[in-house]
């Protein structure tokens, strides 16, 4: 057999592969120089025309990937909303660190499985590396563990099953048939409600999520969460988890974490902090104060693809006990490799199996920034939205969230009273600051409130985009 006839159909040699990344990389760094020139989103996006620009491709036949590749990033170019524009102010999604982008690149080449320690132990010990840091600065016990997750989603779907297994021990094997009572947890209002579609992914339906209202702040209202829980009791349901929000999607609220622990501890209930954006200030030594009652938690969420600006997906999950991971996720199968002394196959703590290198893009930004660098960008990004606060009501809007992290939700006293013609008016006022190509930010209600909402999480962002988007709303 020749060596041209042993190739496979999909194998590339080292010079070609090389000239490939080479070129997508030179690109890719020519287009983020360039970005602050270009739109932060799409003047336009017609779904037909997109399609009609992938039809030029049928994915039957082989392409020139060199002729490809700049189309490719061309048509992202101009149909994205390009989050590491230093104008974008919009969700949790800033612009990348370039040693994350770096250890993503890596994780794609290298490939680690790191379902088993035995097949990737740089990889397994590296993130928990991660995940220590983290639980120590998050003020967890030594008893500590947890792992990435592709997101904030998962890492909250697994503090629901972990409350489960913990609250009800025939929950691992019966399911919810085996209880003598219907399950149910409770989070805030203005909490993200990926806890809807986490009730119905477990089985208890989304019903069993009971969401309590906000005071006038946007933050969970106690009171509240206290007479829900007596209510449920009385009707024969099982309450077994609270969750806290440490800084809420919309406005950047945070719960009232020590008297939502006391509550949670009084009542014989588990403790979960969704603090999937806000608990990137347990870096900053100088805020992470505002986390105080979070070291309290059974269970935290914390995303790096947020505030620690790494690429998506990066989500952590943390319990203070870590023998609760096996107690909820071990199984054993002849086909996986044994387990080495000393260690924890990432397959038996975990609802993923098979999965990424997930940790590395944040393992490599820590080794890159440090905790000291990754601190001072926090409490730079915190100083900034103070600034911008201060900028739109020094010209005449109304700040209506009150929080030390960096949102800005804001509106004017002359927007329409009416809730629905007010939310219009919101959403308009973000449709015409969008389409000048200079900023992005989006509309929100703040315990029911429509406002504008501005978000400062990007390293890219400085003081004259802040300057230029306070001239940009004044002039909308």
């Amino acid at each position: 057999m020749t060596s041209e006839q042993d190739r496979g159909g999909v194998a590339t040699d080292a010079e070609s592969a090389a000239k490939l990344l080479h070129g997508v990389v030179d690109q890719l760094v020519e287009g983020w120089r360039t970005r602050p020139e270009h739109p932060a989103s799409p003047v336009t996006a017609d779904a037909a025309e997109i399609r009609a620009w992938l039809d030029k491709y049928p994915l039957e036949k082989p392409e020139d990937l060199e002729q490809a590749v700049p189309e490719v990033l061309a048509a992202l170019d101009r149909w994205t909303v390009h989050t590491d524009h230093p104008g974008y102010f919009g969700l949790f999604n800033p612009s990348a660190t370039w040693a994350g982008v770096a250890g993503d690149l890596i994780t794609a080449a290298v490939n680690p499985q790191l379902a088993a320690w035995s097949h990737a132990p740089f990889a397994v010990e590296a993130e928990q590396r991660c995940i220590d840091l983290f639980s120590a600065r998050l003020g967890l016990p030594a008893t500590a563990g947890g792992h990435f997750t592709s997101g904030g989603a998962e890492a909250n779907a697994t503090a629901v099953l972990t409350a489960l297994t913990h609250a009800f021990p025939e929950y691992s094997t019966g399911g919810l048939r085996a209880l003598d009572a219907a399950p149910v947890f409770y989070a805030g209002a203005d909490s993200h409600l990926a806890w809807l579609k986490i009730a119905h992914a477990a089985g208890l339906g989304r019903d069993a999520c009971r969401l309590v209202p906000s005071d006038a702040s946007g933050r969970m209202d106690v009171a509240a969460l206290e007479a829900l829980l007596a209510e449920d009791r009385r009707d024969g349901k099982a309450p077994f988890l609270v969750v806290a929000t440490a800084g809420t999607t919309g406005a950047g609220m945070l719960d009232p974490l020590p008297r939502i622990a006391d509550l949670a501890h009084d009542a014989g209930l588990r403790f979960h902090v969704d603090a999937a954006w806000g608990g990137a200030v347990c870096l900053s030594d100088r805020l992470r104060g505002v986390l105080t009652g979070i070291e309290r938690a059974d269970t935290i969420t914390v995303d790096a693809h947020k505030w620690l600006s790494v690429p998506m997906g990066a989500g952590m999950f943390f319990t203070r006990d870590r023998a609760e991971l096996s107690s909820s996720f071990t199984v054993s199968t002849s086909y996986m490799p044994g387990q080495v002394d000393d260690t924890a196959d990432p397959y038996t703590t975990s609802n993923q199996w098979s999965r990424r290198f997930i940790g590395l893009k944040l393992w490599l930004s820590l080794l890159a920034y440090g905790v000291s660098g990754y601190g001072a960008q926090i409490e730079h990004d915190a100083a900034l939205g103070q600034e911008l606060r201060d900028q739109l009501t020094g010209a005449g809007w109304l700040a209506i969230n009150d929080t030390p992290l960096p949102i800005v939700c804001v509106t004017r006293a002359d927007a329409p009273a009416d809730p629905a013609e007010s939310w219009q008016w919101h959403s308009d006022l973000a449709d015409r600051v969008n389409a000048t190509g200079s900023a992005w930010v989006s509309p929100v209600r703040v315990a029911g409130r429509p406002a504008l909402r501005v978000c400062v999480i990007s390293w890219r962002t400085r003081t004259e985009d802040i300057v230029r988007l306070r001239d940009l709303l004044d002039r909308v």
